[in-house]
């Protein structure tokens, strides 16, 4: 659908996306792109491991299907003067993970974009993992989902932590090798319980990262500080055992 035309001001932050990735000559490796949606909703759920991976979610929506997203970014995203303005501009949905109305109302807010054909990105996880393993990942994607009718299309990244992640200073990488994989849709019933739906879409997104880390193009050097420690990395191990939570608190995303 070459004929479809970007927003303007999502074709100049795309603009300048590209011309930093190029800037660096980062090398983008992304696959599955037939699994995306050309048109309708769509909950876009990816595995969040730096402040980056965003980016590198919205790459093959944007570039290639030429279709903007709605992210849900929290309320610090929202409130700092170097982010505010870009999630503003975008028509990003706010979230105040300390406020259970706050949430509700982001719940519903997604639900109500993805009715009309929008397409949602949401990081399950709801923050940055230290490890760099899947961390217990929260309902609100297959809740959304769930609601408005539409499928969740699972997309891992790997590589851009290498960049810019928690804990860590901003580095420039040149020819930083960057993996996206687009995973097959999947959909959750109406009566399908959320928390089955969510270690389903848990599963399925650990075993392509597993993949993905596995077969990056720069390897996994012995105890570099952005290796899992399960390759012998650097990275702290993770803890517990990854799986869903079924606690309280966060977002959207909202454990069951």
């Amino acid at each position: 659908m070459g004929h479809r035309r970007l927003p303007m001001r999502w074709r100049f932050l795309a603009a300048m996306v590209i011309a930093f990735v190029r800037l660096q000559r980062w090398r983008l490796d992304i696959e599955g792109v037939e699994h995306l949606p050309r048109d309708g909703g769509a909950v876009l759920a990816f595995n969040h491991h730096s402040y980056l991976d965003f980016l590198m979610v919205a790459w093959p929506m944007v570039r290639i299907r030429r279709r903007p997203v709605r992210f849900l970014a929290k309320r610090e995203i929202w409130e700092s003067r170097w982010t505010g303005w870009a999630v503003r501009w975008v028509g990003a949905v706010p979230v105040d993970r300390t406020s259970t109305r706050s949430r509700a109302g982001a719940l519903d807010a997604a639900v109500a974009a993805l009715r009309s054909g929008e397409l949602v990105v949401v990081a399950p996880e709801q923050t940055i993992s230290p490890s760099f393993e899947l961390l217990p990942m929260r309902t609100g994607a297959a809740r959304m989902a769930q609601r408005a009718g539409v499928p969740i299309v699972p997309v891992v990244g790997w590589g851009t932590h290498r960049a810019l992640t928690k804990g860590r200073r901003p580095r420039l990488v040149p020819r930083l090798p960057v993996s996206v994989r687009c995973l097959p849709p999947q959909y959750v019933g109406a009566d399908e319980d959320v928390v089955t739906a969510t270690q389903t879409l848990q599963a399925t997104m650990r075993a392509a990262l597993h993949e993905v880390q596995e077969g990056y193009p720069d390897g996994a050097p012995s105890g570099a500080w952005w290796v899992p420690a399960r390759l012998g990395g650097g990275a702290p191990p993770p803890d517990g055992d990854g799986g869903t939570d079924d606690g309280t608190g966060g977002g959207p995303g909202q454990r069951r």
